[in-house]
């Protein structure tokens, strides 16, 4: 029962990227959701309160990719930490995929409804904090030069932001997983203190 109730969820999600990546989160319908997945309206409301919850479910759940990478790295040194993410740099860019158009409708749905701007922003908020922590005990450790923890997170976040965008904007443009990688290589041995 509980495994027909996760194939029901995951249909529905499914074919809401597939409904807002092609016609945008307020053109697809609930009813176009259930018509798509093949479900009916109740089992809909079963898992989702709202197309915006389904919406913002969408987002956390590819967020769990990145959540799931910091925590494996939680009690690792701060250059471990740093290679730990490299590694996983092509499972996040592969979960990604093709979505774009999914993509571009969080920004836009962020900039008209103060609940998905919340949802949105947060992540943004958290992954700033984790990047000044580790920035900043990678300093107290002895490892790092002493920079500025919260420019050096800004950075951070802006630049696996940007080559994020840049992939699903221009998948063939390069080798973004190798540009990632080598991104954070680049990074971590400015960091790095030199003996």
């Amino acid at each position: 029962m509980q495994q027909r109730s996760e194939e029901t969820r995951s249909r529905i999600m499914d074919s809401a990227v597939d409904l807002f990546s092609d016609r945008g989160f307020g053109a697809a319908s609930v009813d176009d959701i259930c018509a798509e997945a093949g479900i009916s309206k109740g089992a809909f409301y079963h898992h989702f309160e709202s197309k915006q919850a389904l919406f913002l479910a969408l987002l956390d759940d590819w967020l769990k990719t990145i959540d799931n990478v910091i925590e494996a790295s939680k009690d690792k040194t701060v250059p471990e930490a740093f290679i730990q993410m490299m590694e996983a740099f092509p499972y996040i860019f592969k979960s990604a995929g093709h979505h774009l158009p999914m993509f571009m409708e969080f920004w836009s749905q962020a900039s008209r409804d103060k609940k998905v701007w919340e949802a949105g922003i947060a992540p943004y908020r958290r992954y700033h904090k984790y990047f000044t922590s580790l920035i900043e005990k990678g300093v107290d450790e002895g490892s790092f030069v002493d920079v500025d923890p919260q420019i050096a997170s800004r950075l951070i976040v802006s630049a696996a932001m940007g080559l994020l965008l840049q992939g699903l904007l221009d998948p063939k443009g390069a080798k973004w997983e190798k540009v990632a990688r080598d991104s954070t290589t680049l990074l971590i041995n400015n960091l790095l203190k030199k003996k």
